[in-house]
């Protein structure tokens, strides 16, 4: 059953910028192939409740519809995103998400 709001998601991501640049990933060997590694941070899949607004706007929207195991890439404009302007390194950029469902508890 598809993704709904409401309900609980957990996925795998990579977030990367237009140039193609990786910022973030949940998927260790491609933080490490990115150069991203962070040694302290476990890597696995990000688990959020669709529509609790824990994450940015544009990410939570886009697992909406999704299955287990559906993966696809989304592009997120900074109004969905951190915002045209800022303070945070991503504000005014668009971001681009590969994302991978791998649990769904329904509501």
């Amino acid at each position: 059953m598809p993704v709904e709001i409401g309900d609980y998601v957990e996925v795998n991501y990579t977030g990367k910028l237009e140039d193609g640049t990786i910022f973030d990933s949940s998927v260790e060997e491609i933080a490490r192939s990115a150069l991203y590694y962070d040694p302290d941070r476990e890597y696995e899949p990000l688990g959020f409740v669709v529509g609790e607004g824990m994450l940015i706007e544009g990410f939570e929207k886009g697992v909406i519809g999704m299955d287990v195991g559906e993966k696809k890439e989304i592009r997120i404009p900074p109004e969905k995103a951190y915002g045209t302007e800022g303070s945070h390194p991503l504000a005014g950029k668009t971001l681009i998400f590969e994302i991978e469902v791998v649990k769904i508890r329904k509501k």
